[in-house]
């Protein structure tokens, strides 16, 4: 059974991809890509004679170049940004690509989360302060309703993908307290990563002062504060 190879480009930095996913793409016949999503270092490293960005191709274009090079005995290597697991919209693919008789094999990638944990020099789940994550995305032109209100009461360490432009409604929704840390990193570990730090009162304003509206994700808790107000000590240091 022929078997396409869904691989994770990392968040940005081309030297974040895996060991798997650099040798997969060094090595494909065919390379589909996530447009200026994904960092052209990245495409240029393949030695790929066919290679395509997806920008504007629809699912059932992007099925149809994918089944066909496979079929032909081509190595297939579709490149997502960040880990294809986390709003990668590869679900849909993996379903026509079933019914087509082909396989997939998937590589994960340095989500843009973890990027901009390390750009920020943050644990997303320090003890004392959050022993949790939620990771979720406002409502807008792809999505009717969403729960960031709902899911805010946690008060736990919460990452806002895919809301650049949405950046007012979602601290205005979140029922954090006002002086609650936050931080927008745009492009995590791009060579133009821009980093804002804030609170929930603050943090838009800035962001859209800085002239930050895509590419940007938002971290909202504790885990955001440099003086780390709250942590107790890990057990594993004790």
């Amino acid at each position: 059974m022929p078997t396409i190879f869904f691989v994770g480009a990392g968040s940005g930095d081309p030297e974040l991809i895996t060991v798997k996913g650099h040798r997969l793409v060094r090595d494909a016949d065919v390379l589909l890509y996530t447009g200026s999503l994904v960092n052209p270092e990245l495409v240029a490293m393949s030695h790929a004679p066919v290679k395509e960005s997806s920008w504007g191709m629809k699912l059932e274009n992007q099925i149809s170049f994918m089944t066909t090079h496979a079929r032909a005995g081509k190595k297939v290597v579709r490149l997502h940004t960040g880990d294809p697991s986390l709003y990668g919209a590869i679900t849909e693919q993996i379903i026509e690509l079933d019914k087509e008789g082909i396989d997939i094999e998937i590589v994960p990638g340095v989500s843009s989360l973890f990027g901009a944990a390390a750009s920020l020099k943050a644990e997303l789940t320090p003890k004392g302060i959050s022993e949790s994550v939620i990771i979720t995305r406002p409502a807008g032109n792809t999505l009717d309703t969403d729960q960031i209100r709902e899911l805010s009461r946690h008060g736990v360490t919460m990452a806002i993908f895919l809301g650049a432009t949405h950046f007012e409604d979602v601290t205005r929704n979140v029922e954090y307290p006002p002086d609650t840390p936050a931080a927008v990193v745009y492009r995590a570990t791009w060579k133009d990563e821009k980093i804002i730090r804030g609170t929930v009162a603050t943090i838009a304003e800035k962001a859209r002062e800085a002239g930050i509206d895509k590419t940007a994700l938002l971290i909202i808790g504790g885990a955001m504060d440099p003086a780390h107000k709250g942590l107790v000590r890990s057990h594993l240091y004790s």
